[in-house]
C-alpha cells in the first residue's frame, strides 16, 4: 500500500508542477492573462505541498526521484495537450529516469 500511496502522490505532483507551469507558459508566451499565471502559481504551490505527503522523510530523496517522474510526465503532458511526439530517444530517456526513480524510492534498505 506504500508503494502505491508514493505512485499516485508523484502523480499527482507531476500533474499540479508540470499542469502549473503550463498554466504559466500559456498565461506568458500565449498572452491568455493573468488569471492563467495565476493559476499556474496556485497549482505550483500545491505541488510543493503534495511532495510533502510522501512516506519517506529525507527531501532529497523525494525530490531526486521526483525529477525522473517530471521527465516522463513533461513528455506525456506534451503529447496530450500541445501534440509532442517524442522520438525513441525521449521514450528511452523516459524510462531510463523512472527506472531511477524506482530505484531511489522502492530498493529494499537495511536500516
Amino acid at each position: 500500500m506504500t508503494v502505491t500511496r508514493s505512485v499516485a502522490l508523484f502523480l499527482l505532483a507531476a500533474l499540479l508542477e508540470i499542469g502549473g507551469a503550463w498554466l504559466v507558459w500559456q498565461g506568458v508566451r500565449e498572452h491568455r492573462g493573468l488569471a492563467w499565471i495565476g493559476a499556474g502559481v496556485v497549482a505550483l504551490g500545491l505541488y510543493g505541498f503534495v511532495a510533502t505527503l510522501q512516506p519517506d522523510a529525507h527531501f532529497g530523496r523525494i525530490l531526486a526521484a521526483y525529477g525522473g517522474v517530471f521527465v516522463a510526465g513533461s513528455l506525456v503532458w506534451g503529447m496530450v495537450l500541445d501534440g509532442y511526439r517524442p522520438d525513441r530517444y525521449d521514450v528511452l530517456g523516459a524510462l531510463i529516469c523512472l527506472a531511477g526513480v524506482a530505484v531511489i524510492m522502492y530498493a529494499p534498505r537495511g536500516g
